[in-house]
């Protein structure tokens, strides 16, 4: 009887004494303004390429707010800038994509991804001869994001974002 009672005590203590990982699923909510923002402008591009723009339009809508909060608690982070640009872009306001872009080249002169999505808006926008100013940062990068911008420069593809 008396082994009963301190296996019975040894076993609820071990359980309430019990503390679960930081990482479990139930922890979602930690994830940060800017990591919940990437993960909606991957899902509109998702939505984009298969047509369903209204749903793409949606995820960039949420996107951008998050990503406004995210600039308020670390200003001036070049990626973060960088999807303010895109989402921005892609919900058709130009003028203000062109203005994050270059608030983050100031940060990173040669940010990747910012040069190729500048790039392509000044494709969009007729300004070819800065587009082409944005394909020379990249010429040296040996990188995907040159092949694009100098493919939609060059008319043999459409940007896909």
């Amino acid at each position: 009887m008396i082994l009963r009672i301190i296996f019975s005590l040894l076993i609820f203590f071990s359980l309430s004494s019990y503390s679960y990982p930081a990482s479990t699923s139930s922890d979602a909510g930690s994830k940060s303004n800017y990591d919940k923002a990437a993960k909606l402008i991957k899902a509109a591009k998702k939505y984009e390429s298969k047509g369903k723009n209204e749903k793409a339009k949606k995820r960039y809508e949420r996107a951008l707010k998050l990503l406004i909060e995210s600039n308020k608690e670390k200003p001036n982070q070049a990626d973060t800038l960088n999807f303010l640009g895109f989402a921005t872009r892609k919900l058709g306001n130009y003028e203000e994509g062109e203005k994050y872009y270059l608030l983050g080249l100031k940060i990173d002169p040669n940010h990747k991804g910012i040069n190729e999505y500048l790039g392509e808006l000044y494709v969009v926008t007729n300004r070819i001869d800065l587009a082409k100013k944005r394909l020379d940062v990249l010429k040296n990068c040996n990188c995907e994001e040159y092949e694009e911008l100098k493919d939609i420069i060059d008319g043999n593809k459409k940007s896909k974002y």
